[in-house]
């Protein structure tokens, strides 16, 4: 796996250890996310419905990205089968959950992303794929994705540190801003960006440090004005926090920025973005058909606080009145105008 994630008696490459890294509290002041959560009214946290399913269908990714909290790359191996991908299909059969979110590593690289888009597109569901913009133009046969996204009305949504090489390349690697613009000229030369929210272009801005993001109205704004410079247009802008998870937590233990961090994200905790944090409308299946509250708490290996933990023993009823599994990284999406796949939250 990429990354050394090792801090003294903390060992980060495994999810165990971050988790007691995290919970180890006592020396820098940080209460309980448990503890903030009463405060206000809101432990235990509890679904308000189902309304997303997001599915994670493999780790494997052509780019290795500095503040990626799947630790996705070239050299994964988990990816999810068609067999799984048939037992997501069973379960969404007859529900109301009206958006399926496809995301990983690159998706497009499991080898049956295809055919499950163009399955789930016969439900009449909205589909988000969270295209990394690269893999448009890492080989030959994903050339074409932007008409095969168009076909199926696919929402797609894609990572850009920034507008400029600089900070992008520093956080995704070499020429990826590069790829990056040629990848969104292709999508708005597909219809993509324009207005037609049946090709829905939206961009995610997450921070290239140890900082909170700012104002996404504003970021949404400053990205149009500066994109528009390359002939690019797209539809809206997200604004994510990076929680402190793998490859970021990693970087900053190794920054010596761990504790500064933790103590930001406590001292912006807004009750409100807490009330509607994603894990309460969300259900996140991981690449082996195992389900979790979240996408973070998927990489932290914290399945469901449930009896039905797999996609084959999927239970609407069940899902909507469980107790969501909460721990220190949480203060990340309860943090100033919160965070969410789907960005600010207040």
């Amino acid at each position: 796996m990429p990354g050394s994630l090792q801090k003294q008696n903390h060992p980060l490459a495994s999810a165990k250890g971050q988790i007691e890294l995290l919970n180890d509290n006592d020396s820098i002041g940080i209460p309980l996310f448990e503890h903030k959560l009463n405060e206000f009214g809101l432990d235990p946290l509890k679904p308000t419905g189902i309304d997303i399913l997001q599915i994670n269908v493999g780790k494997m990714c052509n780019q290795v990205c500095a503040h990626c909290h799947v630790d996705a790359g070239p050299d994964r191996k988990e990816i999810m089968t068609r067999e799984t991908m048939q037992q997501c299909l069973e379960a969404l059969a007859g529900t109301n959950i009206s958006t399926i979110d496809l995301t990983g590593g690159a998706p497009e690289m499991n080898p049956h992303f295809r055919w499950f888009v163009e399955k789930l597109s016969q439900l009449e569901k909205q589909i988000i794929v969270r295209c990394n913009l690269t893999i448009i133009l890492a080989h030959p046969r994903y050339n074409d994705l932007p008409g095969f996204f168009k076909k199926h009305k696919i929402n797609v949504v894609s990572s850009l540190p920034y507008f400029n090489a600089r900070r992008t390349d520093a956080q995704r690697g070499e020429g990826v801003f590069d790829k990056s613009v040629k990848a969104l000229r292709m999508l708005n030369a597909a219809g993509y960006g324009k207005g037609n929210p049946a090709w829905k272009l939206d961009l995610v801005y997450n921070p290239a440090g140890a900082f909170l993001p700012g104002d996404q109205t504003s970021l949404e704004n400053q990205f149009k004005r500066k994109l528009a410079e390359y002939d690019i247009v797209f539809d809206d802008l997200f604004s994510i926090t990076n929680l402190p998870i793998s490859r970021f937590l990693e970087y900053l233990v190794k920054t010596e920025k761990y504790e500064d961090y933790m103590t930001e994200m406590v001292n912006a905790f807004n009750p409100t973005a807490a009330a509607n944090a994603m894990c309460r409308n969300t259900v996140s299946i991981g690449w082996d058909g195992y389900m979790y509250d979240c996408d973070f708490n998927q990489m932290l290996e914290l399945k469901l606080n449930d009896a039905s933990k797999h996609i084959k023993d999927f239970n609407l009823e069940t899902l909507a009145s469980r107790e969501i599994i909460v721990n220190q990284h949480c203060f990340g999406c309860a943090a100033g105008a919160g965070s969410s796949c789907g960005g600010a939250t207040t």
